[in-house]
């Protein structure tokens, strides 16, 4: 039996129908994923089943005594609260069943025997039965386990938490519960790589049905076993994470798409034979007439899918071919050191990404790059004819009481882009917003609509150079699709912030990295190459350890003796400088043939035309990329011992 069930249920907000006779269930272990449009009413469903809101008709079955726990977007503390109290928090009801114990069982040591004495010894036995079916005496263990499970200081004060250790406590207060049902709604939001794979694991690991709302896709691909999408009012169910959600979805919207067309061409050819002439007329059938009616108000009541965002950068003239080059730049804030003795050369075209824990400096770094900051130490040198546009995270550049059509276009009904005039209402209706809403305040959109709107502020103006800090927050997948291929063709210089791991594969060229202590290092790839990379370099440098640990420890005696601190330098021999200087053309080789190999098997008619040559193609494929580590494993343990 489902734990929660919603058949045909109705919700609408105005002339808009969020859910329209919609189904929904959850089973007992499962991890539902909801995604759907900004605005299409996930949030409303997510507190439907929370029991915080109703929905306006349906039926609602839920098996008896489940609990459900919602964790909102931006969940709200009292910032002078110890962790520990506010974690304690979300088990108000348990602490409040000890409570009326406590007075029930005084109270019935000062009552004589009789009526009263009875009932209260009654209720006294119908608290203890409820306090020990949910775990009540323990309250207090429960929660250290649980600060200690997610990594908690009880006694640090909620104030002084970063917006991740925030959320952290909101999940360990709900998780201090033992739920049935846990709610998430934009759980990643404000966590960085760390903190999302934490997640990750808990939320696998967890024995709670799992509702979530999320952006997210590879945090879907992690955790979810069912995605459900709400679209036009209806609730469809795909098993399997989002990878798997893509292809069916493919295939249904084409199944869609032709059904519609075959149910068009019908209507247009009883639409001609209407209105023929008057011999026609004489011998209409009234069933085919009442037919075409039907067929009319079936038109009229068809939801189409929602339209893409047309996404188009009005591009500036091309800047200097060198955007900035930084050489041995540091930057302190008093003791602490953000940045040290890094040294990175950005070219026009280059679309990097900033990747590291909260607080690390990523912004930092950027305002360097841009010149924007002064480094304490080193040399910045900004290229020439930078014209940058600023996507802000905290959508300061926003103001709530101006009208969208402002915010785009102050003072002016058009815009111009790449060198076109457009009207402000065509060009915000490009970005999803109606003609009514252009002079409607910021103040009344979404927080996925004000991104929206920020983006289509950004791309109004001619800019050589994008930084977009934190783009994806709030956004939905196709938007962020959209963007992502934007991007892609753009010839400018991206330079991106974000923690949207799918995102940054998609989108950037290379990664500058944080790697701790105000150390930064440049790899080529997105963030699954760093990924790979940066583990590859902690595995080697480890195992390289012990090895230097012997020779020291024997020099040690020798150099105490001496009083000497010399080191001697290594030079490579005459066939390792030999194999240092052929492997770049090795691995470029390698590069080449992968390419070459990747092309044939995404084409595919290898395997139309010789099956045993696709096989070999595809070994080929895995092998040299084995051969690539390797080599590039050679090249940098040479590298090193040359320098």
């Amino acid at each position: 039996m489902s734990l929660y069930t919603l058949t045909g249920a109705q919700l609408a907000f105005g002339h808009v129908a969020l859910l329209d006779h919609a189904d929904f269930s959850l089973e007992t272990g499962e991890r539902v994923g909801l995604i759907g449009r900004n605005g299409a009413g996930k949030s409303s469903l997510l507190k439907i089943v929370a029991e915080l809101a109703k929905p306006d008709d349906g039926l609602i079955t839920r098996q008896q005594h489940l609990s459900t726990v919602y964790v909102p977007q931006e969940p709200e503390f009292d910032a002078d609260a110890p962790v520990f109290d506010a974690v304690a928090s979300g088990l108000e009801g348990v602490r409040a069943l000890l409570d009326e114990y406590d007075t029930v069982a005084h109270k019935l040591a000062d009552t004589p025997e009789g009526a009263e004495h009875d009932a209260l010894l009654a209720r006294m036995n119908t608290l203890q039965s409820s306090l020990d079916a949910a775990d009540a005496w323990n309250w207090r263990t429960r929660v250290s386990t649980t600060l200690a499970q997610i990594g908690l200081d009880g006694e640090a004060r909620v104030g002084a938490l970063s917006g991740g250790m925030q959320k952290r406590v909101a999940l360990a207060r709900a998780l201090v519960v033992q739920p049935d049902v846990l709610l998430l709604d934009e759980p990643t939001n404000h966590l960085d790589f760390d903190g999302i794979r934490w997640l990750e694991e808990l939320l696998v690991a967890q024995r709670s049905s799992l509702l979530f709302i999320t952006h997210d896709r590879a945090f879907l691909d992690r955790v979810a076993t069912r995605i459900v999408e709400l679209d036009r009012g209806k609730l469809l169910s795909y098993p399997g994470n989002f990878s798997q959600y893509q292809e069916r979805k493919a295939q249904q919207l084409e199944v869609e798409r032709v059904e519609n067309e075959k149910f068009d061409k019908l209507l247009a050819q009883e639409e001609v034979w209407i209105r023929k002439g008057v011999e026609a007329r004489r011998t209409r059938s009234v069933g085919r007439i009442a037919r075409l009616v039907q067929m009319r108000n079936e038109r009229a009541e068809r939801r189409n899918v929602q339209g893409n965002v047309r996404l188009d950068v009005a591009q500036g003239e091309k800047s200097g071919k060198i955007v900035a080059e930084l050489t041995d730049v540091t930057k302190r804030y008093g003791d602490r050191t953000i940045v040290d003795r890094f040294s990175a050369t950005v070219m026009r075209g280059d679309k990097i990404g900033f990747v590291g824990p909260n607080g690390a400096g990523k912004t930092t770094l950027l305002k360097l790059i841009l010149g924007e900051l002064k480094p304490d130490e080193g040399t910045v040198r900004v290229g020439t004819n930078l014209q940058v546009a600023y996507f802000d995270q905290m959508r300061a550049q926003l103001d709530l009481e101006k009208s969208l059509a402002d915010t785009i276009s102050p003072g002016s009904d058009w815009v111009e882009i790449n060198g076109a005039k457009k009207h402000v209402m065509s060009y915000l209706g490009d970005f999803l917003f109606a003609p009514e809403r252009a002079r409607s305040p910021v103040k009344s959109l979404s927080g996925g609509e004000r991104n929206r709107l920020l983006l289509a502020r950004l791309f109004a103006r001619p800019a050589n150079v994008l930084v977009l800090d934190e783009p994806t927050n709030d956004l939905d997948i196709p938007t962020l699709e959209l963007l992502e291929e934007l991007l892609a063709d753009y010839d400018g210089t991206v330079l991106l912030v974000s923690h949207d791991r799918a995102f940054l594969d998609n989108v950037v060229t290379s990664v500058f990295a944080a790697e701790g202590g105000g150390q930064w290092r440049e790899y080529v790839g997105g963030f699954t190459d760093w990924q790979t990379q940066s583990a590859r370099a902690q595995q080697l440098a480890e195992a390289r350890a012990p090895q230097a640990a012997a020779p020291a420890a024997a020099a040690a005696p020798k150099e105490s003796a001496t009083g000497r601190n010399a080191q001697r330098s290594v030079k490579l021999s005459f066939k390792e400088q030999r194999e240092l200087e052929e492997l770049p053309k090795r691995i470029e080789a390698l590069e080449t043939e992968q390419k070459t190999i990747g092309a044939q098997i995404e084409e595919g008619s290898i395997f139309a035309k010789d099956a045993q040559e696709g096989v070999r193609l595809t070994e080929r494929y895995a092998q040299i990329d084995e051969e690539l580590l390797a080599a590039l494993e050679r090249w940098e343990e040479l590298e090193s011992k040359r320098k």
